[in-house]
């Protein structure tokens, strides 16, 4: 009977990633971030992918199949913003008799989505209850990449990423209500058809004040709260709290805020969810003493090791005491798992075709038109920047050459290729006899004069992009302005008056010999003389911004408030959200957000800076 009951199990997760290359970083590969939790079913929400950006390596790992929904709205600040994906861990994509491999699959609610139905054993939609509703309001809905729904025979899951909406952004307030009222018409309908429903993900919601560590005392006013919890059995829904029926009185969260140190002292909230409605599988006659709860759901908890602050953590602990350069991996939420056992298997089916593996675009097989046409533009800028270099060196194909001014190596950049080298020459043998003089080179001499120019463009780079002084910002830098003028040399003038010293090449003269070759002629003398003086003046130029960065340290340090609380130097912040404080700058304490009654948390001191930060 044991042995029955361990084949039959089934652990499912829900994890909401916040950026889902971010988590394949942090554990250095897909399928170790998919192994470390030893799932069936894993639910991502928030992976922030578009449509065009999503590849093989970010969706697809061996033994696993993926079913992916991205936002495909062209709204500003949606574009890769949320997305979902659901991983099912199995043995075989083909003819495979486990529950984990649905049977069909769907992305978004409304079955309006292109290519959403996938196969002959198609989801039942709903059309008659949705008449109230626009074709672009269905649409609006699903086209955040917020759902993807798994058919797994025993049950249709459903992984969401519920809308967020601030209590004065009356736009996102109607969007979330009907993005509730849809979803809801979906699982009734559903569940008239006599099917199981299980719901996971983040739903931005926290349905009680146990559920919030700063419930107020209007917390249960708010009207998503109150949808939520008319959603369940005890207030005559058809939905079961799994985590809140394992643990009635257990004060446990699963977000934090990720700015504020929050986790530090578990301030958080629990909005990551694992819902289910429908019957028990067993089917005996009498099903009045079972539920799906007492009799499949084993456990149900927060995988709170993968927080990004740990209380053992020295690590987490420095970075709200005084540590703030300190960077912590990992999300802002925590994830939620459950277990189930006595799951029976199911009969032979092959995976849907909305799986990953059959997505063209992940394999990188469908190109975007306006990949196309830069691809275009970039081969003919550089087949006519290749043209002009060849003109350069033959100098008998041209009537009049203008001089030509290398202002940047980058400005006309070729890839190696075998055959460049030998069209310059060759090129050169043909303009051998020229009338041209000025511009023709023998391909030695050419080459010798591009790899000097290259050098000096390349010490001016560096010399441009290294880290400056405090004072070059205030100042104009002359050495970087002649590192500029020595790479801007015209070839054409250098090589038609040779015996002409060029303005820029007092201190290194090159001189052109009628052999072709390029030499340095510089005294040894002078060089020692110009490496002690360049030795002291960037010792002056450290000693000078050594102090004036004291100096600003100083008057920064004084500018900076101390909390009321602990009597420590605050932290400044600049207002992001839209409004008459936009840009202006604040003072708050340093300390982690906590609970009022903990002396060691945040002290909530709060004031304005005196002006607003400039706007980038």
């Amino acid at each position: 009977m044991e042995e029955k009951d361990e084949k039959g199990t089934m652990k499912i997760v829900t994890y909401n990633v916040n950026g889902l290359r971010q988590r394949i970083t942090q554990f250095g590969s897909l399928r170790n971030l998919l192994n470390s939790f030893d799932a069936d079913i894993i639910c991502f929400q928030e992976t922030k992918l578009r449509r065009q950006e999503v590849t093989a390596d970010l969706v697809m790992a061996e033994g696993y199949e993926s079913f992916f929904s991205s936002t495909r709205t062209t709204q500003k600040g949606r574009t890769g913003y949320s997305g979902v994906i659901t991983f099912c861990r199995v043995k075989s994509a083909f003819s495979s008799n486990e529950a984990a491999l649905p049977l069909s699959a769907e992305e978004g609610f409304t079955g309006l989505v292109g290519n959403s139905q996938t196969r002959k054993e198609k989801l039942p939609l709903l059309s008659e209850d949705l008449e109230e509703f626009s074709k672009d309001e269905l649409l609006s809905v699903d086209s955040e990449g917020r759902c993807i729904i798994t058919d797994h025979s025993h049950f249709v899951l459903f992984n969401l990423y519920g809308p967020r909406a601030v209590s004065d952004d009356t736009e996102r307030i109607q969007f979330k209500q009907m993005f509730y009222r849809i979803l809801q018409r979906r699982w009734e309908f559903l569940l008239r058809q006599g099917r199981r429903i299980l719901v996971v993900g983040d739903l931005n919601i926290a349905p009680s004040a146990i559920d919030r560590c700063d419930a107020g005392p209007d917390f249960d006013n708010n009207e998503f709260r109150r949808w939520f919890k008319s959603m369940l059995l005890e207030n005559g829904g058809q939905f079961s709290d799994v985590f809140r029926a394992k643990h009635p009185d257990k004060e446990a969260y699963t977000c934090w805020p990720q700015n504020t140190g929050a986790e530090v002292f578990n301030f958080g909230s629990r909005i990551d969810h694992i819902l289910f409605a429908g019957s028990c599988l067993h089917r005996s006659n009498d099903l009045q003493c079972h539920s799906f709860l007492s009799c499949h759901v084993k456990e149900c908890d927060i995988l709170t090791h993968y927080k990004r602050c740990k209380p053992e953590s020295t690590q987490s602990a420095q970075r709200w005491k005084g540590g703030r350069s300190i960077k912590l991996e990992g999300s802002d939420h925590a994830p939620v798992f459950m277990t189930l056992n006595e799951i029976p298997e199911v009969s032979l089916h092959s995976t849907p075709s909305l799986s990953a593996r059959y997505v063209p675009m992940v394999h990188g097989l469908q190109q975007t038109l306006v990949s196309v046409l830069m691809k275009r533009q970039v081969s003919e800028e550089m087949k006519s920047c290749k043209m002009s270099r060849n003109g350069i060196a033959m100098g008998s194909t041209c009537e009049r050459v203008e001089p030509v001014s290398v202002t940047s190596p980058s400005d006309c950049y070729f890839p190696p290729s075998q055959d460049s080298d030998d069209n310059i020459l060759e090129s050169n043998e043909l303009s051998g006899g020229s009338s041209q003089e000025a511009i023709s080179l023998s391909g030695r001499e050419y080459e010798k004069s591009i790899s000097m120019q290259n050098k000096t463009m390349k010490k001016a780079t560096n010399s441009r992009y290294s880290q400056l002084s405090l004072m070059s910002f205030f100042q104009r830098n002359t050495n970087i302005d002649n590192g500029v003028n020595e790479s801007c040399i015209d070839i054409s003038n250098i090589q038609a008056e040779p015996s002409q010293p060029s303005p820029n090449l007092h201190e290194n003269p090159t001189v052109f010999h009628q052999s072709g070759s390029t030499e340095l002629e510089t005294g040894a003398s002078d060089q020692e003389l110009a490496i002690l003086n360049d030795n002291s003046t960037k010792e002056e130029r450290n000693n000078a911004a050594s102090l004036d960065w004291q100096r600003i340290q100083q008057m920064m340090q004084n500018s900076i408030p101390l909390c009321k609380g602990h009597k420590e130097p605050c932290i400044a912040r600049v207002v992001r959200k839209r409004g008459p404080n936009s840009g202006r700058r604040f003072y708050v304490c340093a300390r982690a957000e906590g609970p009022s009654s903990n002396p060691e948390a945040n002290c909530g001191y709060f004031k304005w800076a005196a002006s607003k930060s400039r706007n980038k």
